[in-house]
């Protein structure tokens, strides 16, 4: 069973009446597309990908024009690497996004990939605006068999890094993993705090390959491309983690994040185990949705 089995079809009706890839054909598809939260551009572009493709490629039967849909899809996400970088020991990933929408699950989950991939990791509990944040961080350390560096609620974010890096650096730490507060800020307050906290990393871990990996909950759909748009602003991101996107009829919102802010999925959550987020692979996504 693949990785993405759990996503449902978006093109399951469209394709159920195909008869051949005419204009009420391409309109239909448009329609599906926004319908799965492609958004409006997105899915105009990508109908118009496939209406190029479908003419100078003569595909007529309804595999082929489904094989050239998904190969559009694919292209639409390919917006950068999608491998996580931890060329430098320690390499530091900062998670953001706002509550609820599994930061501090993602943060485990990315853990237990990162170790059973041969890394020694060490969670950082900046969060410390929310209560029992902290409480949360430390049973997923637990359950990933990782480090964690932690101060009571209400502590100063930047000293929480600070311990951690200095520990990370002590230990031999191969990739820290820093959970920041989840609430949604107004924008000065976001870029002061993650301002400060990429000045700890710079100062203590000089060199330091880093990620800022934005964590989306893939049913918010548009709202979703809202949140990263106003985060990638502000933050200067390097990746997206979708999380939820085994319960979501509308998976499209992967591809509208990757065109529309050329920030590139690099993980995405299918479930609540903590083997259920994995290195997004755009070929096996766009099988799975359309």
């Amino acid at each position: 069973m693949g990785f993405f089995d759990k996503l449902k079809k978006i093109t399951t009706n469209l394709f159920s009446t195909f008869t051949e890839a005419d204009e009420a054909f391409f309109e239909e598809l448009e329609e599906t597309l926004i319908l799965a939260d492609l958004g409006v551009e997105t899915a105009t572009e990508a109908v118009e990908r496939l209406r190029e493709k479908v003419r100078r490629e003569k595909l007529q039967d309804q595999e082929s024009v489904r094989a050239a849909l998904r190969q559009v899809l694919v292209e639409l996400l390919d917006v950068g690497t999608t491998e996580l970088n931890v060329s430098t020991t320690p390499s530091v990933f900062l998670f953001i996004g706002v509550n609820g929408v599994g930061k501090t699950t993602s943060i485990g989950k990315v853990a237990r990939l990162l170790k059973l991939g041969g890394k020694r990791v060490l969670l950082c509990a900046a969060d410390t605006f929310r209560a029992a944040a902290a409480d949360q961080l430390e049973i997923w350390a637990e359950r990933a068999g990782c480090e964690i560096v932690r101060q009571h609620e209400g502590a100063d974010p930047g000293a929480v890094l600070f311990d951690a890096l200095q520990a990370a650096k002590a230990r031999g730490v191969d990739v820290v993993l820093c959970d920041t507060a989840g609430r949604l800020h107004n924008k000065q307050n976001l870029m002061a705090e993650l301002a400060k906290l990429s000045k700890i990393i710079d100062r203590e871990c000089p060199g330091a390959a880093r990620e800022t990996l934005l964590v989306l909950d893939a049913t918010t759909g548009q709202n979703g491309l809202i949140q990263a748009r106003t985060f990638k602003e502000t933050a200067g991101l390097t990746g997206i983690v979708l999380t939820k996107l085994d319960g979501t009829a509308k998976g499209g919102i992967a591809v509208a994040i990757a065109r529309e802010l050329g920030v590139p999925v690099k993980l995405a959550g299918v479930g609540e185990g903590i083997d259920d987020l994995k290195p997004f692979d755009a070929e096996a996504y766009a099988e799975a949705i359309i």
